[in-house]
């Protein structure tokens, strides 16, 4: 896979080698037990995939070249980067102004562009009429346009079942500018209708099947279905496609549900269900699917608790927590810096949509065993800041150097 030039101060002197000693003996990545480092009196279960991948360090290294290739000009990020405010930050340290916020809501307007300002596209996509928009203003939106290939695939998936006459079912956060996106790229090609989780899909079934008026679709998926959806003509024949950070599960039990749905409204043969169903096949990228396999096999190990870092925004991120606190105490975090003491942890909690503060997280006996694993779009010096942080709580644990001596071989 292609090395990319990224800043030195993403990478680590723990997590980097850690995770390249992994690689050389599993080029296959057919090995999802988790690295286990061994403090003595502590110890970390470090999940066997996390952090940057492909396409996050593909935007990173296409953003600090516009930087670099552009002093004195006005550089724009349409919206963040990538959810992770260490990145973001830096690059904002570095005069690159915001467009928009990650809902879409506008920051700077499109007046105050010109032709000669440098805008660089998130790792998200953006819109077909963003693009057009920046187009009208003179402004080359291909030169540094850091959309990931995988996010592309899904637009690519969606016009291709479009393209013979299915409806796009794409299964994702409806205001996710990945989503926003990917719903753009598609309504061009065909009907689409956004679904955000498995019980709206269930809803979404009972238009299908007529149990339900098709009047009251357009309440229900208000914002979610392009253009002159008709529920009674555009539900007939259908695909499913999704944004590439949801959970592998639900978008694959989304497409089997809606799949049966089909076949018992249509009473279908095995061979005939491609005429009402697309064989869609997954699309999520291959980072969220190793990030989500190798955390499964981290949680099959005991431990006291889980530590997962990442920006509190992140989709990919949410739901590794989703995984671990299904099973075990886990605190999100950006940053060791949310670390305040051994005694108490500043953590992001899904449910609130707020920082809370735990006391007494690690708990008073030894060893203690922690799961750790980050979104795909965290820097592995965070991964490693928080290890050390950790350690650092435990006076008479070996030194980091004595433990990094298994994987300098």
């Amino acid at each position: 896979m292609k090395s990319f030039d990224i800043p030195d101060y993403y990478r680590s002197h723990v997590i980097s080698p850690i995770k390249e000693f992994r690689r050389k003996r599993d080029k296959l990545k057919r090995d999802f037990t988790p690295t286990v480092l061994d403090f003595g009196p502590v110890r970390f279960l470090v999940a066997r995939h996390f952090g940057f991948c492909y396409g996050v360090e593909n935007a990173i290294e296409i953003a600090y070249k516009a930087i670099a290739e552009n002093a004195g000009k006005r550089i724009y990020l349409l919206s963040e980067m990538i959810h992770n405010p260490d990145v973001n930050a830096d690059l904002q340290a570095r005069g690159v102004q915001f467009l928009m916020d990650t809902a879409g809501r506008q920051l700077i307007p499109w007046s105050d562009l010109t032709a000669d300002d440098v805008v660089i596209i998130p790792a998200f996509g953006t819109t077909l009429e963003t693009q057009q928009q920046l187009a009208a203003i003179g402004l080359d939106v291909a030169r540094y346009d850091t959309t990931c290939p995988f996010v592309e695939k899904v637009w690519n998936k969606a016009g291709q079942i479009g393209q013979k006459a299915y409806t796009v079912v794409v299964h994702g956060k409806p205001t996710h500018e990945e989503t926003r996106a990917t719903f753009s790229h598609s309504k061009e090609a065909a009907p689409t209708v956004v679904v955000k989780d498995m019980k709206q899909a269930k809803r979404l079934a009972q238009y299908i099947t007529h149990e339900l008026p098709a009047e009251q679709f357009y309440s229900e998926f208000a914002d979610q279905y392009s253009a002159g959806f008709d529920p009674d003509r555009d539900l007939q024949r259908i695909g499913v496609v999704n944004q590439t950070t949801m959970l592998a599960s639900d978008t694959q039990g989304i497409a089997d549900y809606l799949k049966q749905v089909m076949i018992d409204q249509y009473q279908l043969q095995p061979d005939q269900v491609d005429m009402h169903f697309a064989n869609t096949r997954d699309t999520l990228c291959y980072a969220t699917n190793d990030n989500q396999d190798a955390t499964y096999a981290l949680l099959t190990y005991p431990a006291d608790f889980a530590v997962v870092a990442g920006g509190y925004n992140s989709s990919n991120t949410a739901h590794l927590v989703e995984l671990c606190a299904e099973k075990l105490p886990t605190y999100f975090i950006e940053s060791d810096q949310k670390i305040l003491s051994a005694d108490l942890i500043r953590h992001f909690d899904l449910s609130t949509k707020a920082e809370i503060v735990t006391e007494q997280f690690i708990p008073n006996r030894r060893p203690v065993t922690i799961l750790l694993t980050c979104g795909a779009s965290c820097p592995d010096a965070v991964v490693e800041g928080i290890l050390l942080r950790l350690v650092s709580f435990f006076p008479d644990a070996q030194s980091i150097d004595t433990v990094m001596q298994a994987f300098s071989a």
